[in-house]
Order: C-alpha cells, then structure tokens, then sequence
C-alpha cells in the first residue's frame, strides 16, 4: 500500500525514477481499487464513479511510467512506442520490468 500512496503523493512528479517495486505495486493497488469501485458501480448503477476514478488516475499513472522509464535510463518518450499496435505495448512491458540502472543514469535519485 505504500506504493500507491507514494503514486498520489507524488502524482505531479514526471522527473526522477520509480524502482520497479514501487511501479508494479502501484499498478496492482491500482487494478485492484478500479475493478472495487467498478463492480460498486455497477451494482448501484453508477456507472460514472468507474469513469471519475479512471480520469483521476490519469496523471499520476503518467507521472509513474515517466519515473519507470527514467528507472531504466530511457526518456519518457519511449512512451509513444505504445501508438505501434500490439509490439510497443509489448516493449514498454519489457522496459518496466527491467532492473533499475544505477550506473550513469543522467535522470537522478529515486523518488520517496
């Protein structure tokens, strides 16, 4: 869980890294909480709660792929593969599960 705190806390912060704990725990709270707040949706009828959350995970979850990539000392322009169907999804999956680069990495400390 805080992993998923240290996203909000941090969900305007594009510069730095994310280790790869932090980026895979997060996503999980992250899956685990939307699909939660999707099925009280649905069975209350309230369809637009799923779409609420969704809009407000939007720059945080930004903000940590930003850090994940810089984690493994590429730019966060890598993130633009995922416009090629299919193979860029599979190469970002790729990147965010490499280890952390330590050694010259130009993007600086991890972010607490």
């Amino acid at each position: 869980m805080e992993e998923y705190k240290k996203m909000w806390k941090n969900y305007a912060v594009f510069s730095g890294r994310s280790t790869r704990r932090d980026y895979w725990m997060a996503c999980l709270f992250n899956f685990v909480i939307s699909l939660a707040v999707g099925v009280v949706a649905g069975a209350l009828g309230l369809g637009f709660l799923s779409i609420l959350y969704s809009i407000a995970v939007i720059i945080p979850g930004l903000a940590l792929n930003f850090r994940r990539l810089h984690d493994t000392n590429r730019s966060a322009w890598w993130l633009l593969i995922s416009l090629v169907p299919l193979v860029g999804v599979i190469v970002l999956l790729v990147f965010y599960c490499l280890p952390t680069v330590e050694e010259g990495n130009r993007f600086g400390e991890i972010v607490e």
